[in-house]
């Protein structure tokens, strides 16, 4: 049987990440509509076409902004992704900055069906190790709202450290948001 190349630009055991692309389109709204009770009142991931395409479009582009799906390996896909690579989650790195400061700021978001599976806690590590590799980055944060226990126990589990509190931060679901803001650099990242 041939060798398919991986389209992954990093993998685990169980996940590997790539770039966002228009053709997940479908997968990914589909998988944001079914994950409407887990996101709320966290995130808003697209869920129709159009909000997708305007998305993706922005990460594709925006040399400010690095997306990433992460995807659970060796799995039947049936929505419209690519075969063998069903999308569990995303990252994205936003206000990436370089000089002097090379940073950047993430998202991340996981699907129902892949909740509590530890794979985002792979998908996750991946972008580290990617953004602190072939992005040459040096510093990464996590803005979480303090409410949201399962993203901040994935900030910690990743090696992210608490560094602050930032009140009022971001304006979500109709409010402006406190957020406690999670950091980890290069020295300081996990092996593995």
């Amino acid at each position: 049987m041939p060798h398919t190349p991986s389209r992954h630009l990093a993998e685990g055991p169980r996940v590997g990440i790539r770039h966002f692309t228009l053709a997940d389109g479908a997968e990914f709204t589909a998988r944001a509509r079914q994950s409407k009770d887990l996101h709320h009142p966290w995130l808003f991931p697209p869920d129709s076409a159009q909000a997708y395409e305007a998305y993706a479009g922005r990460l594709i582009e925006d040399p400010t902004k690095a997306g990433f799906l992460v995807c659970e390996k060796d799995t039947d896909t049936t929505s419209g992704g690519v075969p063998g690579d069903s999308i569990a989650g995303f990252v994205n790195i936003n206000n990436i900055v370089e000089g002097g400061f090379r940073s950047g700021a993430l998202g991340y978001g996981v699907f129902a069906h892949a909740a509590g599976r530890g794979l985002m806690r792979e998908g996750l590590g991946l972008v580290v190790r990617h953004a602190f590799g072939p992005m040459r980055l040096h510093r990464l944060e996590i803005n979480v709202q303090p409410g949201n226990a399962a993203s901040i126990a994935l900030a910690r589990a990743c090696g992210f450290h608490l560094e602050g509190f930032s009140p009022r931060m971001l304006y979500i679901d109709g409010a402006w948001r406190d957020h406690q803001r999670w950091a980890i650099t290069a020295e300081t990242v996990p092996s593995g």
